[in-house]
């Protein structure tokens, strides 16, 4: 009997557990938002918002308002310096630091206990669960998981509490029986140096039965790069014939499927999709021929949804917008929603910046469908457009160039693990010193954004950005030819696909052939 075997039995009553999501979801959210209340009420926020009146979820929404993080900032920079009681119940020592907003350059998501435990190591526990009855021939527990995470440093001088990437979290807290069937080592796992963290995890696994791996698709395949580099190997079937599985989330899995197939060439490899943030764990993919992602009801998270045609990024139009959000039983398949969420880590009405488009209702499932804002996050960067712009800014003030239009995109990895963002450029008034000028927004973008410099990082996995100048009035021209020249009408700044800046590229090229 193997050891897969064995301890597959520990899941079985999660998997029995996890059918009720069928026909109870609207209850368990109604459960998760007493509970929430209820453990909050005596909170700094509960008392400010009047926790002890919500009986029902009409009174939270007309109660609590709609927050984004700066919202939240100063009451969590409280948190951070040791107060307790404030977004949630006592003191909470861990925060995971993510890309920035507009005004800062990373953003320090709360991890209470209450939301490392029923959140984020649930969604782990359920992930696997949901594996297993998939796959009841799974041997994933005869050999050891690859986790890929990052790395975190003390929080100001408060003793006990962390700040840093969420995985690094994780790996920090995780049950010490886990480690007995993970690798890297600990300390190889929580280097900030990655170069140096891909080679030691290179060099202590390529001899070890590996069965599974989990992280982000684009740090991964970098990793496992070099793993092939370090064993001689062509193929990581060959290193690790027992490999059978890729837990991944973090970023869009699709435009690194190829890559992937061409690493692992055995016809038996399932990739398996997760939905876990910073701020919480909330989808997993729970059916291998079905790319949608369940929505997890019951980790203690209350869901709210603004349907898209009423988003706003502006403040003002905050109380006008809510009057439009609708819980989950109120949400409609095939309709785009920004996603709002309250978690037992104290974000309340956190409107995440995701959109999600629900593809059932029995159960609850979902596809990611971007984000609110026009942005590029192929590897991680989360680069947004108010970046962008700043980054545009520093770079024209510094060379007396002038831009007039602008669209950038990514250029996805190659077999060699090497990415970069193109940028296509219109200059009213081009700068003397093109690679002066890419130089400087590309270190501006490092500045103000902590996960776009983490990614280019001594260039191991996002290189130095490209910058094509575009003809006289290319941007004009392809509005034309989409019928949208004039008015309001504009290209996006960012986008994470290559649609638009190929379809510019190629009337960038016949223009300048003509």
């Amino acid at each position: 009997m193997s050891l897969t075997s064995i301890v597959s039995k520990v899941f079985l009553a999660r998997q029995k557990e996890l059918e009720k999501y069928v026909r109870e979801g609207e209850a368990m959210q109604m459960q998760a938002l007493h509970g929430l209340v209820s453990r909050a009420k005596d909170t700094d926020y509960g008392r400010e918002h009047l926790f002890t009146t919500v009986k029902s979820y009409d009174d939270f929404r007309l109660t609590i308002p709609l927050n984004t993080y700066d919202d939240l900032k100063y009451d969590i920079d409280r948190m951070r310096h040791g107060d307790t009681d404030v977004l949630w119940p006592g003191q909470v020592k861990w925060y995971a630091k993510s890309s920035g907003t507009t005004n800062d350059k990373s953003k320090f998501i709360p991890v209470s206990n209450e939301g490392l435990q029923h959140i984020h190591y649930a969604g782990g526990f359920d992930t696997v669960a949901l594996y297993l009855r998939d796959h009841p021939k799974s041997r994933l527990f005869d050999g050891r998981s690859l986790i890929l995470g990052g790395s975190h440093s003390p929080n100001y001088n408060v003793s006990g509490s962390l700040v840093g990437d969420l995985s690094a979290i994780l790996i920090e807290n995780i049950n010490p029986l886990a480690n007995l069937v993970r690798v890297p080592k600990k300390k190889t796992a929580l280097l900030s140096d990655f170069e140096l963290k891909r080679d030691r995890i290179a060099n202590e696994t390529w001899k070890k039965n590996v069965t599974n791996l989990s992280g982000v698709p684009s740090w991964m395949l970098s990793v496992l790069t070099r793993v092939l580099e370090v064993s001689g190997k062509q193929h990581l079937e060959e290193v690790w014939p027992n490999l059978e599985v890729f837990f991944h989330g973090g970023v869009a899995f699709t435009p690194y499927h190829q890559q992937y197939q061409e690493l692992i060439t055995k016809p038996d490899m399932h990739y398996m999709e997760t939905y876990n943030a910073s701020e919480g764990f909330f989808g997993i993919q729970s059916n291998p021929a079905d790319p949608s992602l369940l929505l997890m009801l019951d980790y203690g998270v209350l869901y709210e949804f603004i349907p898209m045609e009423y988003y706003s990024d502006d403040p003002a139009d905050r109380r006008k917008m809510n009057d439009h959000v609708v819980p989950l039983s109120g949400v409609e398949v095939g309709k785009n929603y920004a996603m709002v969420i309250s978690t037992s880590c104290g974000l309340w009405r956190y409107i995440i910046g995701d959109t999600v488009s629900f593809t059932s209702r029995n159960p609850y499932k979902f596809v990611i469908t971007g984000r609110t804002k026009h942005f590029i996050n192929a590897f991680g960067e989360e680069l947004i457009v108010d970046n962008a712009e700043k980054g545009l800014e520093q770079a024209c003030m510094l060379t007396g160039a002038e831009v007039s239009e602008y669209t950038a995109a990514p250029v996805f990895m190659d077999n060699h693990a090497k990415c970069r963002h193109q940028w296509i450029i219109e200059f009213a008034k081009r700068p003397d010193d093109m690679q002066q000028f890419a130089d400087i927004l590309d270190r501006k973008l490092q500045e103000i954004n902590s996960d776009y410099e983490a990614k280019r990082y001594k260039n191991i996995t996002l290189q130095h950005l490209e910058i094509v100048e575009a003809r006289h009035d290319l941007f004009n021209d392809w509005l034309k030819s989409k019928g949208k020249l004039g008015g309001q009408h504009k290209v996006p700044r960012l986008s994470n696909s290559r649609t638009i800046i190929d379809e510019l590229l190629r009337m960038n090229q016949q223009g300048q052939q003509e």
